[in-house]
């Protein structure tokens, strides 16, 4: 018997892709799950990467899985959580 699960469009769309890229964002996707709310991951940017490609990759698989990331750099490094909440901004006045 199948084993059933919802997914989002996006999230439909990125883990049944192929090729490389389809592969760094279903990498990606894997640790943002394996970030629960309240905490931080950490990646080190590796030989021949650098964290702005991170930071990107990062924001991909977070459209991809409806979520709302804080990105944070220092250095080689990249830190991330998920933002609290539903994911919208209150505009404050003169923004």
């Amino acid at each position: 018997m199948p084993t059933f699960a919802l997914l989002t469009i996006p999230e439909a769309q990125a883990r049944s892709a192929t090729g490389k890229r389809a592969e760094l964002l279903q990498e990606y996707m894997d640790y943002l799950v394996r970030v629960p709310v309240g905490q931080a991951g950490q990646l080190r940017a590796g030989a021949g990467e650098t964290t702005n490609a991170v930071r990107r990759r990062l924001g991909a698989a977070a459209k991809a899985t409806g979520k709302t990331l804080v990105i944070r750099r220092s250095n080689d490094t990249v830190f991330f959580w998920v933002q609290p909440g539903n994911g919208r901004r209150r505009r404050t006045r003169g923004s």
